[in-house]
């Protein structure tokens, strides 16, 4: 581990913004894939027993989503931990700051996905279980996974501060483009919708939209371009001297 450690922080300041585009992108697609291909297809919104018998019938599926789910979390820490080392020359309290608010939200919707995973131990016959109808043990499944959606809108909006204060930190930065930063904002602000849980899933289409195509924006540039490694040496050299004063 620290021989990995070691590696990340000699890479050149280009390299290491390639790499936190690789892991944004598979921080995108494995998320999307969990959610779009895998759980909206085997959950059924307000059908206990057509949700249940999804589950127990695609159960190697249900639980791929769950991997995947975990896989999508272990990205975004590396995200958020690699972003934090490109950006403190800009701020490092504010780069800080939301690195921590990254890492909450991470923490809760790693938690939520508990509740995702919990239908399987509701539906899975053991015994314990038989003092229950099955018609019961149906409707706690379903109540198990609408739980893991409200609390991964409540990481959504650690996830929106996180991209508020991320976004200010490009804008700041002399090596990425500002309109990056406008667009982390922007989605920032969608994300806040999740402060209003209700309001926040009806207009979950929307702001998903303008999220995933600030994230595709920003990852496009990471993964092509990296960062001005001079204009970043410089900001990193004033940073460190001011430090010092």
């Amino acid at each position: 581990m620290s021989t990995v450690t070691k590696g990340i922080a000699e890479m050149s300041p280009r390299d290491k913004a390639r790499l936190a585009g690789v892991f944004f992108l598979l921080t995108i697609v494995t998320g999307l894939f969990a959610q779009g291909f895998i759980s909206d297809r085997l959950v059924v919104s307000g059908d206990a027993a057509a949700t249940a018998n999804n589950i127990l019938s695609h159960e190697a599926l249900f639980r791929l989503g769950f991997a995947v789910y975990m896989i999508e979390m272990v990205c975004q820490i590396v995200t958020t931990v690699l972003l934090y080392d490109l950006l403190k020359p800009v701020n490092r309290s504010v780069s800080l700051l939301a690195a921590v608010l990254s890492l909450v939200g991470c923490g809760i919707k790693t938690l939520s996905r508990l509740f995702y995973y919990a239908p399987l131990l509701v539906l899975g016959g053991t015994h314990y279980m038989a003092a229950f109808s099955a018609e019961q043990l149906n409707t706690v499944a379903l109540l198990f996974l609408r739980v893991n959606d409200v609390c991964a809108g409540i990481a959504l909006v650690f996830f929106g501060f996180y991209a508020l204060l991320k976004g200010y930190l490009v804008i700041r930065s002399t090596f990425l483009p500002r309109a990056l930063g406008w667009l982390s904002v922007l989605g920032g602000i969608g994300w806040l919708a999740f402060l209003s849980p209700p309001f926040g899933e009806r207009m979950f289409s929307l702001i998903a939209i303008v999220g995933i195509i600030g994230a595709l924006a920003n990852i496009g540039w990471l993964l092509v371009f990296g960062v001005n490694e001079q204009r970043w040496t410089e900001q990193a050299s004033l940073a460190r001297a001011s430090i010092w004063r």
